[in-house]
């Protein structure tokens, strides 16, 4: 390694920091530094939230015994000084690898580790369960939730708080104030910490305020008491709304997320409080490299770069999926001034940044609030609106009540844009987009529609924008496939299309399935079996016309998606051609009824059978035992 360990060779497990001196805390943070920049740049990771939190995670590990407190962080992808300090800085060499260490918290890795996380706004109901379970258990170890302020906007944090107001028991909730969540935040309480920061500091006016009411004669002392005893503090004298204490939480800040010692002192503070306390610590996204600092947004969760440049060690070659629904977005918009697009605090990430800029009145980031994010587009297509909501498939899954209730119920046409979906790699169990058919396959009147390729997903795009009704278009992530241009038959609803006409096995693969479909009908054809080529186009509604003559005409359908087994398309086509009566033999390809681990998308593919070998294998062994 290029950089001096002195200290940081020192932490081999929980709580090595506390046999540090007060005078290598700082070298210590540049060492994790300069580790955490080298072996994200090689293994990719999240970059910009680690560095932000480097200071913040040694003064909690100084002032909390991580081996009795229990610390659960919010999303969790900014857990790394964590990892190093609970004594698996070994483990970043396999970081986000099949079988390695995770990039998120994980129980099973460490005892450090209190709750597994990923996704947003979690932590304050995860810390509350295990501070009252606690109490009914009759410990005495701290609770500590740390919670993004981008997480803020999401209202289970909310539901939370309103529900730790009633603890009567120490309960600290540290606020991470770095003013963005992946995109920069959004919305009121986005300005209500503004004010905050902004302000001048409150404390010292408190402090100032309380000495010279004590250097009134006779009345002054009387003075002070008084107002200590005010349920709302003199605070309230300096702050406005002061939101968190009316909610019956006592707020401490703004801290310096920068400053250890005085980060350590606050938390012994937070510490003594009976009751839940919010810790507001600001700090720096991306601080000690300028890269990072420079752009946040970038390097938030990033693949391998060149530590010099920041810049990207593999550079983009072709448009991916995403690429292609910002152009048909951009373009359609011109043409079509009903037509609105809605995000959750990912404008980048969903490819919408271009259209905020050419169409700023007719964008909306509604922050981390994918519930609200769904209602607010039904809200709008009652008006006549065409709302596209574009959303990973592993958060959009925490919008389905809204999905059902408020779009689906009412046949509202909200355009669902289901980026990520499938297997997405490093990031894990918690952000694989393979359970989205699943849960949407069980909405009536729910279109559901997957691209062969980069052509498709456009014209997907057009035909979704003259559909009425609701309809949802799941897209993988990475490069889009370009293959097949020749095969462009019209978008027809419930219509799949025909790409090689053969007998004895059938093939129908829905999306991302389609290139390795084809490659599995060449190997098949090299053996010199007959077989059809489907592109299913839709998982709902079933092209019911064409899998009776399938029947017909072939010994062996086999069903390809990538998504979980249960619930999914190739269950929704055998329970059809068994309501049906059909004899033909179904073979469903798609990954088993399990969650998946980080990894490879290629390795993650092979792990679960979605590979062509595997899916080669398994159509022999089905053909040859009928």
């Amino acid at each position: 390694m290029a950089f001096v360990m002195d200290k940081l060779n020192k932490i081999e497990k929980i709580n090595d920091i506390k046999k540090l001196s007060p005078s290598e805390y700082e070298p210590l943070a540049q060492e994790i530094r300069e580790f955490l920049i080298e072996k994200v740049s090689v293994h990719g990771g999240h970059l910009a939230s680690n560095l932000g939190v480097v200071e913040l995670t040694m003064a909690l590990h100084l002032a909390f015994d991580m081996e009795h407190d229990q610390l659960i962080w919010d999303v969790g992808h900014q857990s790394y000084t964590h990892k190093i300090l609970s004594g698996r800085k070994e483990g970043f060499d396999t970081l986000r690898e099949f079988h390695g260490m995770s990039g998120f918290p994980k129980r099973h890795e460490s005892p450090a580790d209190a709750f597994d996380t990923g996704h947003s706004s979690t932590s304050i109901s995860a810390g509350l369960g295990l501070a009252v379970a606690r109490d009914l258990c009759g410990d005495t170890n701290k609770v500590i939730s740390v919670i993004g302020d981008g997480a803020l906007t999401g209202g289970m944090a909310f539901e939370a708080m309103n529900n730790a107001a009633k603890l009567d028991t120490n309960f600290i909730i540290v606020l991470n104030d770095n003013e963005m969540s992946i995109s920069h935040n959004v919305g009121g309480m986005s300005q209500y910490l503004d004010s905050i920061r902004t302000a001048d500091s409150y404390q010292e006016l408190k402090n100032d305020v309380m000495d010279s009411l004590q250097k009134i004669p006779i009345y002054g002392e009387r003075m002070v008491k008084r107002i200590r005893k005010t349920k709302s503090s003199i605070k309230q004298l300096f702050i406005p709304g002061m939101l968190f204490e009316n909610m019956g939480l006592t707020y401490l800040g703004p801290v310096d997320g920068h400053n250890i010692q005085q980060l350590i002192r606050t938390f012994k503070k937070a510490s003594r409080v009976n009751g839940a306390v919010i810790v507001h610590v600001i700090t720096k996204k991306g601080r000690g490299y300028l890269p990072a600092e420079r752009h946040p947004a970038r390097f938030h969760g990033t693949g391998a770069f060149e530590v010099e440049t920041g810049l990207p060690v593999a550079k983009k070659t072709k448009a991916d999926y995403t690429d292609v629904f910002a152009s048909v977005m951009n373009m359609s918009a011109k043409e079509n001034d009903r037509l609105v697009a809605i995000t959750a605090a990912m404008e980048t990430g969903t490819g919408l940044k271009r259209f905020h800029n050419q169409f700023p009145e007719r964008f909306f980031d509604v922050g981390i609030a994918e519930e609200h994010a769904v209602t607010f587009a039904a809200g709008l297509a009652t008006r006549g609106l065409i709302p596209v909501v574009a959303i990973y498939s592993t958060f959009l899954q925490r919008a389905y009540d809204q999905i059902l209730h408020d779009v689906c119920l009412q046949n509202l046409h909200v355009i669902f844009a289901v980026d990520r979906a499938g297997i997405v790699g490093s990031d894990g169990e918690t952000h694989q987009g393979i359970f989205d058919i699943s849960y949407l396959m069980t909405i009536p009147g729910l279109v559901l529609m997957a691209p062969k390729n980069k052509w498709e997903l456009a014209d997907m795009l057009r035909f979704a924008f003259d559909y009425d009704g609701p309809i949802a278009i799941r897209y993988p992530r990475g490069a889009a496939y370009d293959g097949l241009k020749e095969f462009r038959a019209p978008i027809v609803l419930g219509k799949s299309e025909v790409l090689y006409d053969e007998t004895d096995i059938a093939l129908l693969a829905y999306g991302s399935m389609i290139p390795t479909a084809l490659a599995v009908r060449e190997e098949l054809k090299d053996m010199h079996y007959q077989c059809s080529l489907i592109n299913a186009r839709f998982a709902k509604p079933l092209d019911e016309e064409l899998l009776l003559a399938l029947s017909e005409d072939h010994k062996l359908l086999v069903t390809l998606e990538e998504n979980v087994i249960t619930g999914g398309f190739g269950q929704q086509v055998t329970q059809f051609l068994t309501d049906t009566g059909q004899i033909v033999k179904v073979l469903q390809i798609a990954i088993p009824d399990e969650f998946v681990e980080q990894g490879s998308v290629d390795r993650l593919h092979e792990e679960t059978g979605l590979d062509v070998t595997s899916i080669v294998k398994r159509i022999i062994v089905d053909y040859i035992g009928m």
